[in-house]
This record gives structure tokens, sequence and C-alpha cells, in this order.
């Protein structure tokens, strides 16, 4: 069974809870990435994660 996609034009809805800033969709990944809090969110079963808490940080 496919993965459900991502709908990529809940990007322009989307921002980091924690910054308020834009996020980028690394597709390979299946997260969010919120360069300004070095933050990945994760997507699951096509939707966004939206929680500081299940954020991964970025190095």
């Amino acid at each position: 069974m496919k993965e459900p996609q991502f709908d990529r034009r809940m990007l322009e809805a989307l921002i980091c809870p924690k910054t308020h800033a834009q996020l980028s969709y690394d597709a390979e990944a299946q997260e969010l990435i919120s360069k300004t809090a070095n933050l990945a969110f994760p997507i699951r079963d096509g939707i966004p994660v939206m929680l500081i808490d299940e954020a991964r940080a970025l190095e």
C-alpha cells in the first residue's frame, strides 16, 4: 500500500510553531524544515505533525 502524499499547497498555510517562519518541504525525509528554529517536523501518513515535542533537531 502506498503512503499518502503530502499536499504541497499546505506549505502556504503552515508556519513553524516556534518561530512563525516559513517552512520548506523535504520530500525524501518526509519532513517540513524550519531553518530559523533548526527543527524538522515529521509528516506521517501525509499529515504534518506540527508539535515542537515531535520535531527533530537539525545539526
